[in-house]
């Protein structure tokens, strides 16, 4: 029996990671985040997906004392626009969260030593994204060969997305037969508007909505649709 946590955000690229689990692992269980982020829709998104796909072991976990020590317009201590550079990292969008990866990936790593696990992963992407340095495959790698030596384990990393383009995203939610439910069942808005679009939910305006209704209008091209 093979068993992976999906770290699960609900957002376009962890919901279509989550798919590929479910198909690829014997058993898959999820967790989920909130840290103080300024609208929960994701997290919702991703209790709803979890639930549809038939994951009974799906948890949430509070950490919504993250605001207290950094600064980031998710969490509203950077303003509220996104496309802003950061206070504390100028080569960095303001949406960027110090440490939430290596917090999410360390919780995550105990979890499945509870559960006995012998995978983490998401969907973390280091080709269409925001410029985040903890999404980046030197930092995954070694990040988790740390977090197994110290705690003498040898859990796998599960980063499918790690170099795909969104639209190389929408092609493999469509090998599993899974685009409607990507676009019925995730949000990646970083407002969190639950307004529909062709490519799913969002505003439409924000840095991750445009990546992700590019990504959609060059699935539509590869797949000769009119857009």
């Amino acid at each position: 029996m093979s068993k992976a946590l999906v770290l699960l955000s609900g957002g376009q690229d962890s919901i279509t990671a989550l798919c590929l689990a479910v198909k690829s692992f014997d058993e898959v269980a999820t967790i989920s985040f909130r840290y103080g982020q300024q609208h929960v829709k994701e997290t919702e998104y991703a209790v709803i997906a979890a639930a549809k796909l038939g994951i009974a072991d799906s948890h949430v976990i509070d950490l919504s004392f993250l605001p207290s020590l950094v600064r980031s317009a998710l969490v509203g201590t950077a303003g509220n626009d996104v496309s802003n550079s950061h206070p504390d990292h100028p080569t960095l969008p303001a949406s960027f969260v110090p440490n939430r990866n290596a917090l999410f990936l360390t919780l995550a790593h105990a979890y499945a030593q509870t559960i006995q696990a012998e995978v983490i992963g998401g969907g973390m992407n280091q080709t269409d994204y925001s410029g985040y340095p903890d999404c980046r495959e030197p930092f995954l790698n070694l990040f988790l060969r740390a977090l197994n030596i110290g705690s003498e384990t040898e859990i796998r990393g599960f980063f499918p997305l790690l170099h795909y383009t969104k639209m190389q995203t929408w092609l493999m939610a469509e090998d599993l037969g899974k685009v409607e439910f990507v676009i019925e069942n995730s949000m990646t808005c970083y407002y969190g508007v639950e307004k529909m679009n062709e490519w799913g939910y969002g505003c439409g305006e924000c840095p991750a909505c445009k990546l992700r209704a590019n990504g959609w209008t060059e699935y539509l091209e590869v797949r000769n649709e009119p857009v």
